[in-house]
C-alpha cells in the first residue's frame, strides 16, 4: 500500500510480457522494497503463470511468503561486500531454476557492495540469462555506481504521511481485533517518520504497553509526547502575551517528564497547520478534533507572526544541544515568542493571567474570519486610548487639598499635532513595529485631512495591509486625535521611503565602486599582478 506508481509500472510490465532484466528500489526504511521484491518473485513464478495478481495460495507462493523457496535468493550487502560472494552470485546465475520459471536476486542494501563488486556484477546485469532477474534495494542510491544505475530501471518508494500510517493501522487494528483510539494512531504514524514497518513495531509496543490496547494516552506515555492541549495552552498563552501561563506549560512538560524535542516539533507541526489553514480555508476539516483550536489561533495571529513562531520553534530545537539543560532551553524558547512578537508597544507581556472582570487582548492579526488583503481598499478607524486618571493623594496621609478646580482635577488633554503633507518625513518620526514600518515605508502619500489619510501601496506588497491596524493607531496617537486610514493597491504608487531609501543605498554603491576602481594600489594588483575582483564584494558604508 501506498506506493501504487510502483505497483502501476510493475503490473503493466507483467500484463505486456516487457520485463526488464534488473529493478532498483529505491527509498528509506520500511516503506516496502523487500515486500515489493518478494511480491515480484510470486509474480513471476506463481503456479498461475506469470501476472500481477499471484494467487496466494499455491506451493510457489507460500514457499516464498515463508521464505523457503529455492529460486529467490536474498543477499543482504551490508555482510557480504566483497567480489568473491558477488562472483558466486554470478556462478550460480547460469544454472536454470530449480522449482520455478525464474531465478530472483534479491540483493538488499546494495550500495554497501565494494568497487570491485560493483565491477565484477556489470556484465551480468547488462546480459543476464533469460531466467534471471535482479532486484537491488537500497536506502542511499547516490552511493552506487552511475554504470549500474544505467542498468537498472529505478523506482523511488515514498515515505508514507501520518494520515496514511494512521490509517493503515486502522485496517490492521480492526482485523486483529485490537481496541485502539484514533488519535492514538496518529501519534504511532508521527513518530514512526514515514516507515510503516515502524509504525507496526510500535504498534506492537503500544498493544504490549496498553494491556491489549492501543490507547491515546498510554501512546503519549510510550512515547514520552507532550499531552494534546499543550501547544494550543502554548499558542493562547502566546496570543495573551501571559509569560506566567508559559512558565507553567514547560513546569508541567517536565513533571511528566516529557521530551522538550518533542514540545517543539509539536508546536511546529501546529503551527503548519494554522498557516496552511490561513492561506487555505478548507484545509482542515470540520470533524478535526483539532478543527476549534487552530481557527481560533488563526484568526488571532497574522501570517507573518505564525512564520516568525514557525522559525523560532525550529530553531529552538536546534538549541537543545547547546543549553544548559533542555529546561531551560525550552523556557527560552516560549520567551522568545513573546520578545520577538510584532507590537505597536501597546502590548506588554503580562505576569499572570487577566484578573475577573479585565478587557482581554483583541486578536493581533487579520487571520480567518477578519477582512482579507486582497479587497482593493481597505478603511480602519483608530481611537487613541484614553489617558488613565492619576489618583487623588489620601487626606488621611496628610496632603494638602487641591482647589476645586476643574482644569487640576481632569488628565491634560493629549497634544496635538497637524500634518503638513510630508509623508517622508513623517515616516521617520513615527515610533513602529517593523512590520507597521514596512507598511508605511513602502506606502505613498494620496491626500490628507484632519480625520482622513488616504495611501497607496504596491501590488506586489499587499501583505503589508495586514498592518494597516498598527499604522492607524500609531498615527491616531501622534497627532492626538481619531484618525482614519485608507489602503489603495496600485501598480504605481510613486516614490516612498523605501524607494527613495534604495535610490540612495544604489547611489552610494556606485560611488563606492567607482572610488574602488580609481584607486592607484587596485589598479596595480589589476594589471601588473593579474588580480580580479570577485563579483558583489565591493560594498558601501552605511
Amino acid at each position: 500500500m501506498g506506493q501504487e506508481h510502483v505497483v502501476r509500472a510493475l503490473s503493466h510490465a507483467l500484463t505486456t510480457g516487457r520485463l526488464h532484466q534488473a529493478y532498483l528500489l529505491t527509498g528509506t526504511r520500511g516503506v516496502g522494497k523487500t515486500t515489493i521484491a518478494r511480491i515480484l518473485a510470486k509474480t513471476l513464478n506463481c503456479e498461475t503463470g506469470v501476472t500481477p495478481t499471484p494467487c496466494g495460495v499455491c506451493q510457489t507462493c507460500l514457499d516464498i511468503d515463508a521464505g523457503r523457496f529455492p529460486d529467490l535468493l536474498e543477499l543482504d550487502a551490508a555482510s557480504n561486500t566483497g567480489v568473491d560472494n558477488m562472483r558466486e552470485i554470478i556462478d550460480n546465475a547460469r544454472y536454470a531454476p530449480t522449482a520455478g520459471r525464474y531465478k530472483v536476486y534479491l540483493i538488499d542494501e546494495v550500495h554497501m557492495l565494494s568497487k570491485s563488486a560493483f565491477n565484477s556484477m556489470l556484465k551480468t546485469l547488462e546480459e543476464p540469462p533469460e531466467h534471471v532477474k535482479f532486484v537491488l534495494a537500497t536506502t542511499d542510491p547516490q552511493k552506487i555506481p552511475v554504470t549500474v544505475l544505467s542498468r537498472c530501471l529505478q523506482f523511488a518508494l515514498k515515505q508514507f504521511p501520518p494520515e496514511r500510517v494512521a490509517e493503515q493501522l486502522h485496517k490492521v487494528l480492526t482485523a486483529e481485533n485490537v481496541p485502539f483510539d484514533t488519535p492514538a494512531l496518529r501519534l504511532i504514524g508521527e513518530a514512526a517518520q514515514g516507515s510503516m514497518r515502524d509504525a507496526l513495531s510500535i504498534t506492537d509496543q503500544a498493544i504490549a504497553f496498553g494491556h491489549g490496547k492501543v490507547e491515546e494516552q498510554q501512546v503519549r506515555q510510550m512515547l514520552g509526547n507532550v499531552d494534546r492541549d499543550f501547544v494550543w495552552r502554548v499558542l493562547d498563552a502566546v496570543v495573551a502575551r501571559d509569560a506566567t501561563a508559559l512558565a507553567a506549560e514547560v513546569e508541567r512538560c517536565f513533571e511528566q517528564a516529557l521530551a522538550a524535542d518533542d514540545a517543539l516539533a509539536q508546536l511546529a507541526r501546529a503551527l503548519h497547520r494554522i498557516a496552511l489553514v490561513q492561506a487555505v480555508s478548507a484545509s482542515v476539516d470540520a470533524d478535526d478534533p483539532d478543527h476549534a483550536h487552530i481557527t481560533r489561533i488563526a484568526a488571532a495571529l497574522t501570517a507573518e507572526e505564525i512564520q516568525l513562531y514557525y522559525q523560532i520553534a525550529l530553531h529552538g530545537r536546534d538549541d537543545l544541544r547547546l543549553a544548559p539543560d533542555e529546561q531551560t532551553a525550552l523556557m527560552m524558547t516560549f520567551l522568545r515568542l513573546l520578545a520577538f512578537a510584532p507590537t505597536n508597544g501597546n502590548e506588554p507581556v503580562r505576569e499572570a493571567a487577566p484578573r475577573a472582570g479585565s478587557t482581554p487582548l483583541p486578536p493581533r492579526g487579520g487571520g480567518v474570519g477578519g477582512e482579507g488583503a486582497g479587497s482593493t481598499r481597505t478603511t480602519v478607524a483608530a481611537t487613541p486610548p484614553s489617558p488613565s486618571p492619576q489618583p487623588s493623594p489620601s487626606k488621611a496621609e496628610g496632603a494638602k487639598p487641591t482647589p476645586a478646580t476643574g482644569a487640576n482635577d481632569q488628565a491634560e488633554p493629549p497634544t496635538q499635532r497637524e500634518f503638513d503633507g510630508d509623508w517622508l518625513r513623517l515616516v521617520t518620526a513615527l515610533p513602529l513595529a517593523a512590520v507597521a514600518r514596512e507598511l508605511a515605508r513602502h506606502s505613498t502619500l494620496i491626500s490628507w485631512d484632519k480625520s482622513l489619510i488616504k495611501l497607496a501601496l504596491p501590488q506586489d506588497k499587499r501583505p503589508l495591509a495586514t498592518q494597516k491596524e498598527r499604522l492607524a493607531g500609531t498615527l491616531s496617537e501622534y497627532f492626538g486625535r481619531p484618525l482614519k486610514l485608507e489602503i489603495e493597491l496600485t501598480d504605481n504608487a510613486g516614490e516612498s521611503v523605501a524607494v527613495r531609501d534604495k535610490q540612495v543605498k544604489d547611489e552610494k554603491q556606485t560611488a563606492a565602486e567607482i572610488a574602488f576602481m580609481a584607486d592607484p594600489a587596485v589598479q596595480v594588483l589589476l594589471t601588473e599582478g593579474q588580480g580580479r575582483i570577485r563579483a558583489g564584494s565591493i560594498q558601501a558604508n552605511d
